[in-house]
């Protein structure tokens, strides 16, 4: 075995996806003879390894074809170029923490959850606002008696409304009442997007973020588009409400999102002429679901007449009937969530790395 049959039997190598062959290229080089047994380099100007083994076994197949008995073929490529990694993204940097409130299913109460949630943050010395991002069904306007007022526009950027110390913006305060919106999901999250870019919240200690039932586009693009602090499940006591809220706990889990805990609505009747409560449509059923996900009840809110009517009316319990006994659990409720807050902060933050999308501008995930 000599140089000249080395040589002579790689220059029938072609370069993969080309007409010239590895030695006319002077990829070659570092040719050691030792009786029939032959090793060499090959610089190579690929870093796919599919490239780099077609080289190593044509190579291979050539030299034994002449007389080799063993042939090393160390190959010298380039490294493979690293997909950049996701970084955490916020598109509201102004807002220290973001509370995503959210329930499996409709009529659970979440936006009444939301709005004296947020009430009691505020009644804490926080300061909070109150996004409602339930596109399809904005109630929050009327809970805080501000449905006939529109917000006012400063430059490109709008004004949140003010109410009861917060500040809030909905779909439900732009448009005009009674209006239906038959958006796909690609508008729903676009108009999620500007609500948290494109209004002039303050420097908040805390966005309460309304969700619209389930688990879809929505919830999606709001832990994409900023780190959610905390994530809070709204239920009531029946199996199927319970059924539902499993999904949104779930959600939080797949989207890393720690779980503040489980509002457990309609959780009882407190009957206005005498104050006795009764368990009506059950009590603390959502405890074994507590459980399964690692997180607890924070607050079982009873049927109280005063909750519907101050919806209805624009005048929150947790303001207008801080005594009550709803109230009262709101406020312990809220109490539990700014320590579960504080909690996630002390060990680093929150950060929505993990979900950012890794297809290419342009491509569908459901493509590749």
């Amino acid at each position: 075995m000599t140089n000249e049959i080395v040589n002579s039997a790689l220059s029938k190598v072609m370069y993969p996806g080309f007409t010239k062959d590895i030695v006319t290229f002077g990829f070659v080089n570092s040719i050691e003879i030792n009786g029939n047994d032959v090793s060499f380099n090959v610089e190579i100007t690929s870093s796919a390894p599919e490239v780099a083994q077609q080289i190593i076994d044509d190579a291979t197949a050539e030299l034994k074809a002449v007389g080799a008995s063993n042939v090393k073929c160390n190959i010298n490529a380039p490294k493979m170029p690293e997909a950049p990694k996701p970084k955490s993204k916020n598109i509201a940097p102004q807002v220290k923490n973001f509370l995503m409130v959210s329930s499996g299913k409709g009529g659970v109460g979440k936006s009444t959850t939301s709005v004296n949630i947020a009430i009691a943050l505020a009644a804490q010395g926080k300061k909070v606002g109150l996004l409602d991002a339930d596109i399809y069904g904005p109630n929050i306007p009327r809970m805080l008696g501000v449905a006939d007022v529109k917000p006012e526009v400063n430059g490109n950027k709008v004004l949140p409304i003010k109410a009861y110390g917060l500040e809030m913006m909905s779909m439900g305060s732009l448009m005009e009442e009674g209006q239906s919106l038959m958006w796909r999901g690609a508008m729903i999250m676009k108009a999620i997007e500007q609500f948290l870019r494109d209004i002039l919240w303050s420097e908040l200690d805390v966005l309460v973020i309304d969700m619209p039932p389930g688990t879809g586009d929505a919830q999606l693009t709001l832990a994409q588009s900023v780190p959610v602090t905390a994530g809070l499940t709204v239920t009531t006591p029946q199996s199927v409400s319970l059924d539902d809220s499993r999904r949104s706990l779930d959600m939080f889990k797949k989207l890393n999102i720690p779980i503040a805990g489980i509002v457990e609505n309609m959780s009882g009747f407190i009957a206005p002429d005498t104050g006795v409560e009764y368990d009506i449509f059950g009590k603390g059923t959502s405890g074994p679901m507590a459980k399964e996900f690692d997180t607890k009840i924070i607050a079982e809110i009873p049927i109280e007449p005063t909750i519907r009517t101050g919806g209805d009316e624009g005048k929150p319990i947790t303001f207008v009937s801080p005594t009550s006994e709803s109230a009262k659990r709101y406020m312990a409720a809220a109490e539990s969530i700014w320590a579960t807050i504080e909690s996630v902060n002390a060990a680093g933050g929150a950060s929505n790395e993990s979900v950012q999308p890794t297809t290419p501008p342009g491509v569908s995930a459901c493509s590749m």
